[in-house]
């Protein structure tokens, strides 16, 4: 059995920890608490950490090209200045139900952010993948559903997750950006959990967080399972590749929806964790900001 050195690298607690993103220009693991209305940053080297308040739920944060970055909220994209904790508002989906929330984005090697909203309340399936480019937010043409996550690219190609169906999608991304058909990837079969976030590393294969599933899957790109590792909290949301060489996984979990009995049999929930996945990961590509 793989010994991946799992240790907890910020007992944060958060209620819904989400969106970890290494960003390689300063060194740091980024992610947020969506619920708490949190973006947070921790220095693995040192353990320093630092906290912004946002102004509404934020489902995460990403590296711009132009050397700031890029904050997904309920009310659309927003420029974010760790210097002074200001937003500008970018952009929001036309048309998106206002009951509905940003929810998970990754970038493609183009600089495009590709990112989902969901119904906040989980019940109705209005939640759609959309792509920002050149300064505008197009519907992908994705069907919609409930909570879009884990959008997840590997050259050319993106992986779109339906949480409640248990199903990770795939399609091709054209040059122009347009998506060419959906193809179903895998399913995560009924008590393993519902797919949350993912991450491809430098081999295409694509890890899975699983949320009440205990850890994460890493599967080949054919949708063979090729291992799991196992961590100290039962909603996990996501992970990251990071540090100097991109060999290190950070992995971001959720108290949400625990009882008393389920925090007390899992004092770690809401923490990020660190492990060694035995594999390298990508850089994220900054955001192409107009």
């Amino acid at each position: 059995m793989t010994d991946h050195n799992v240790r907890t690298l910020l007992p944060v607690q958060a209620m819904l920890g989400e969106g970890p993103v290494w960003i390689g220009r300063d060194a740091a693991l980024w992610f947020v608490d969506i619920k708490s209305r949190h973006i947070h940053r921790v220095d693995p080297a040192t353990g320093a950490a630092r906290r912004w308040d946002a102004p509404d739920q934020v489902g995460w944060v990403l590296p711009g090209a132009d050397g700031g970055m890029v904050a997904g909220l309920r009310t659309g994209l927003h420029r974010f200045d760790p210097a002074d904790g200001s937003f500008a508002p970018i952009g929001r989906p036309e048309g998106d139900p206002a009951g509905n929330r940003l929810n998970d984005a990754a970038t493609d090697g183009a600089g495009r952010i590709w990112f989902g909203t969901m119904d906040d309340a989980e019940t109705d399936a209005s939640g759609r993948l959309y792509r920002y480019a050149d300064g505008a937010i197009v519907d992908s043409g994705l069907a919609p559903v409930c909570i879009t996550n884990g959008p997840a690219i590997f050259e050319t190609m993106l992986y779109h997750t339906d949480t409640l169906a248990r199903t990770i999608w795939r399609a091709t991304i054209r040059d122009d950006g347009t998506l060419g058909a959906a193809e179903r990837f895998v399913t995560i079969e009924d008590g393993a959990g519902h797919p949350d976030g993912s991450v491809v590393d430098a081999d295409g294969c694509l890890w899975v967080a699983l949320w009440g599933g205990w850890g994460v899957r890493r599967y080949d790109p054919a949708g063979v399972l090729m291992g799991r590792v196992d961590l100290p909290a039962s909603n996990i949301t996501k992970i990251a590749f990071g540090g100097d060489d991109l060999r290190t996984a950070f992995a971001t979990s959720a108290r949400k929806g625990l009882d008393a009995a389920a925090l007390a049999a899992q004092p770690e929930a809401g923490n990020v964790f660190a492990f060694d996945p035995g594999v390298t990961g990508l850089a994220v590509t900054p955001v192409a900001l107009a």
